[in-house]
């Protein structure tokens, strides 16, 4: 996939690629897949911006997602002792979402099926690593996660659900609007009793607090 033929979904962001910008000339490997990546730290997570949930300034970016997540990791991990590589979930953590950079955040009310995106983001991640010595092994960690088979992919899978549910729950006690429909889809995927508990609880939080705003 090259930048011509991105999904027009990689543009609905706060800024173009920066690859786009990046001067025409030969540069070291890590400068052109930075500048690459750097384009999840300005995409927009979609899902926040339909029906006016929140608007393009209060939304969060698919790279805030990610810092979201390893801050995530990094205390569950610790609290819980969960027994998983945590190198290996940040690794995945980083890489999980390189298939947008080009793809574009597809959320499921797109009407684009599984095979379609999964289509999409892969090659979004061979182009961000074409180039790059040893790229393919990111490449396969990016399928590992996909896969969902290893410890570290369910974990950090669930994880992702977890911390859409943590800033829904920070969208809805700051602005007031609902997202209960993404508590719903997360809670149906989380499956780990540890992640469970912190799923309850953040969404009996918000129902309370919700309640509160609601009857005073």
């Amino acid at each position: 996939m090259t930048l011509e033929n991105r999904s027009a979904f990689a543009d609905i962001a706060k800024n173009r690629n920066p690859a786009e910008v990046l001067p025409k000339k030969a540069v070291d490997p890590i400068i052109e897949v930075y500048f690459q990546i750097n384009h999840l730290k300005q995409l927009y997570r979609r899902g926040w911006l339909r029906d006016n949930r929140v608007s393009e300034a209060q939304c969060e970016s698919v790279a805030d997602h990610c810092f979201g997540m390893m801050i995530l990791a990094i205390l569950i991990i610790d609290r819980f002792a969960i027994r998983v590589d945590l190198l290996k979930v940040a690794r995945m953590i980083v890489l999980h979402e390189l298939g947008e950079i080009y793809g574009g955040d597809i959320t499921p009310l797109d009407d684009i099926s599984d095979e379609e995106k999964y289509r999409i983001e892969y090659e979004s991640v061979k182009r961000v690593f074409e180039t790059y010595p040893g790229g393919e092994r990111y490449v396969e960690e990016w399928e590992e996660f996909e896969a969902k088979q290893t410890k570290e992919a369910k974990f950090v899978a669930q994880l992702d659900k977890l911390e859409m549910t943590f800033q829904g729950a920070v969208y809805q006690l700051q602005h007031g609007s609902d997202f209960s429909a993404f508590f719903e889809s997360a809670g149906r995927a989380i499956r780990s009793d540890k992640l469970a508990g912190l799923f309850n609880e953040i969404s009996d939080l918000v129902k309370q607090a919700t309640t509160v705003v609601l009857t005073t």
